[in-house]
């Protein structure tokens, strides 16, 4: 027994040793990492941004913003954050929440008389929340050809007369299929809700009061564009410049311009749980939208990786939701012609990782691989050559699809 005694402080004291490595991964590690995920997966420029226990332990720039130009990647180089633009859509709809001027469960058709889906029953009860859940019934990416590709002339009258003409795949409220347009309906709820346009309204009661300084809610508001990364494409094997995706009927799906420098200000408030500034008087939103948004509300089909022995996945209000090795995980991910990107949130590791890249389609797995070896360490998981792994998935699934397109 007194053996045992005299050798517990040993053993924990190795046990603690073990989780404080693995939870330390430096910033030279991080720019390895980086510089060898930009090679392997063909790559321009990324930023990235970790934070830790309310602190940003690092953020920096890597590659070039164009192949054209040369010119580099820093943390305050800016570029289109894509579908992680719908996280402030929710925000901004919390702080409309907050005040009394809408509440989530009211009827869409009673703030916006025009609005009308596929069928009378759906009109009848399609509420707030509907529209930021992917729950329609409609399918995967429905009405997208009303604004992509790019140069399309609908306006947000278009949109709200389109869904009646829309088949539904599935009963209401009853399958998660991927969602944009009645994002942008959400948009237009913020704007007469608040008698602002989305942008203004987003801009100023959400960056501007996070000091998110050189973040934009559309391009026009971003008068210097000199720090502004230009997407590309490595489809013809070799990166490319290619033409910037304009703006959208409004910003609430995917119009927001951010750099790695403000986004790390952005997953602070979250984690925080809407609090910020000066010991963290001030708040964005309340506690109970903060559950609000990070409740499932869609349960979606579990496609983990076993590694990390999830149990369950769905969607909330503008972010996806799932459980890695007993931790919770919010995160999301933008996309938009050469502009990937990614916001993780382990709010129970009170970490947040965001990276930011300007090329595709290996923007996508720069940012997974560089993401799951940098939140591994914090799990306490050992190195799984994430970047190889990937780099093999992806030429395995370029060369299936390849045979698809000859035949």
């Amino acid at each position: 027994m007194k053996k045992r005694i005299t050798l517990l402080p040993v053993i924990l004291f190795i046990l603690l040793a073990t989780n404080t490595a693995f939870a330390q991964i430096t910033s030279e590690k991080i720019d390895l990492l980086m510089q060898d995920a930009l090679t392997k997966f063909k790559v321009a420029g990324a930023s990235i941004a970790i934070v830790k226990d309310g602190k940003v332990i690092h953020q920096k720039g890597y590659g070039v913003a164009s192949v054209d130009t040369k010119k580099l990647v820093n943390e305050n180089t800016n570029f289109q954050i894509a579908s992680n633009s719908k996280a402030f859509t929710t925000a901004a709809l919390s702080i409309l929440v907050d005040e009394g001027k809408l509440k989530w469960t009211d009827k869409v058709k009673d703030h916006l008389a025009e609005f009308k889906m596929y069928n009378d029953y759906v009109t009848e009860n399609f509420n707030i929340q509907d529209l930021l859940t992917h729950r329609s019934g409609l399918g995967l990416g429905v009405g997208d050809l009303m604004f992509f590709p790019d140069g399309s002339n609908f306006t947000i009258k278009d949109v709200m007369n389109s869904f009646q003409y829309f088949k539904p795949v599935s009963a209401f409220r009853t399958q998660f299929d991927y969602d944009n347009l009645l994002y942008i309906v959400a948009g237009e709820l913020i704007a007469r809700t608040s008698g602002m346009s989305y942008e203004a309204f987003v801009q100023t009661r959400i960056v501007d009061a996070l000091q998110m300084s050189n973040t934009f809610v559309g391009s026009s508001l971003m008068k210097d564009k000199s720090n502004l990364a230009t997407p590309h494409s490595s489809e013809s094997e070799t990166v490319k410049t290619i033409v910037p995706f304009g703006d959208q009927i409004n910003g609430a799906a995917g119009g927001i311009f951010s750099n790695a420098a403000d986004m790390a200000k952005w997953a602070i408030v979250r984690l925080n749980k809407g609090k910020y500034g000066a010991d963290l008087k001030s708040t964005l939103f309340s506690i109970e939208n903060h559950e609000e948004m990070w409740r499932i509300h869609t349960v979606e089909e579990n496609h983990s990786h076993p590694r990390y022995n999830t149990h369950f996945m769905g969607y909330g209000l503008g972010w996806e939701i799932m459980d890695v090795k007993g931790n919770l995980k919010i995160s999301h991910t933008g996309g938009l012609p050469g502009m990937l990107s990614l916001v993780e949130l382990y709010p129970d590791q009170n970490l947040g990782i965001i990276i930011l890249t300007n090329t595709e389609s290996g923007g996508a797995g720069l940012f997974s691989a560089v993401a799951n070896t940098i939140s591994d360490s914090y799990l306490g998981l050992d190195d799984f050559g994430w970047t190889d792994k990937m780099v093999d998935w992806m030429k395995q699934d370029k060369n299936t699809g390849d045979d698809v397109t000859k035949k």
